[in-house]
């Protein structure tokens, strides 16, 4: 099932609505006003979610775009089903050729650069490449969320890891370039959330060493695992979203497996999102982790 389309305050007036009832069921929150004479039914805006929400916005503007211009930056991470976290979702992003002014409205930022043939169609409506996009946003956000939308792209088109370094190294000057090309290198696809990816850069900003992903194990029941993150010294590292534990059953059984994996003498530690804020207190418990393996070693 797709996205629900923005309802524009013609066609409520056509289904029937005045501009009082307009009136009445968004103040009644009914009806969310997503920008000037746009709207969601309220159960669509939070079947939707932030990031659905911008996506619907793009589609909505970006038909109405002149020639020569595409959705990009954080607008085409959406349509392109990206991860986005905590990336600013207020304006749709369009880049155009360079002649055309760029400016910002209360809707629309537009970014004044050459595209190339680095476009695609999605849903009839040209939009940055994968690789193009990704290039964008590590050179526009903050290394965390550039981090969190390059490993996604790399999980969910991995084909485009050769792309990103064709338009790395085609992207000329532009502002920013120089954090695109340390965040580019570090993208894996092999990250499976965003709270995994953000536990590989604070891995690396600790100084540990870099460990494998999604490494399989065989546990001491002789069952084989998937571990998050591993290092040939026998630690095993899980970064503990919860979104896995939507039942009592489901905590018994992520018990099992840790008692698994430990009964198979690999150390085990774990860390949590409140945890990623002071990463610090993990690293320490990964060190301490490293020392007594080594000492069962000797």
């Amino acid at each position: 099932m797709g996205d629900p389309p923005i309802l524009t305050t013609a066609t409520l007036t056509e289904s029937g609505m005045s501009d009082n009832d307009i009136r009445r069921a968004t103040r009644a929150g009914d009806l969310v006003r997503l920008g000037r004479g746009m709207f969601l039914h309220r159960s669509d805006v939070e079947a939707l979610g932030e990031v659905g929400v911008h996506r619907v916005r793009a589609r909505h503007l970006g038909r109405q775009l002149s020639a020569g211009s595409v959705l990009s930056h954080v607008s085409a991470a959406s349509l392109h089903g990206l991860d986005l976290w905590k990336a600013s979702l207020e304006h749709v992003h369009v880049s155009r050729p360079p002649h055309r002014h760029g400016r910002m409205t209360s809707q629309i930022h537009v970014h004044p650069t050459e595209v190339g043939d680095d476009v695609v169609l999605l849903d009839g409506l040209p939009v940055t490449s994968v690789a193009r996009t990704v290039v964008d946003l590590a050179r526009t956000l903050p290394r965390d969320q550039a981090v969190v939308v390059g490993d996604s792209a790399l999980r969910l088109y991995p084909d485009a890891a050769a792309d990103l370094l064709r338009v790395l190294a085609g992207s000329g000057h532009r502002h920013g370039l120089a954090k695109a090309r340390a965040v580019v290198p570090f993208l894996d696809g092999r990250s499976e959330s965003a709270g995994e990816s953000l536990s590989r850069l604070r891995i690396a900003e600790a100084g540990l060493p870099r460990p494998i992903l999604q490494y399989e194990i065989v546990g001491g029941n002789g069952r084989r695992y998937r571990v998050d993150f591993f290092w040939e010294n026998g630690i095993v590292g899980e970064f503990d979203g919860r979104i896995k534990y939507s039942a009592p059953r489901d905590v018994f059984d992520e018990k099992l497996r840790q008692d698994a994996i430990r009964d198979a003498g690999y150390e085990v530690v774990r860390w949590t999102w409140a945890e990623l804020e002071r990463f610090d207190v993990v690293a320490e418990r990964l060190r301490q982790a490293a020392r007594r393996a080594a000492k069962l070693t000797r």
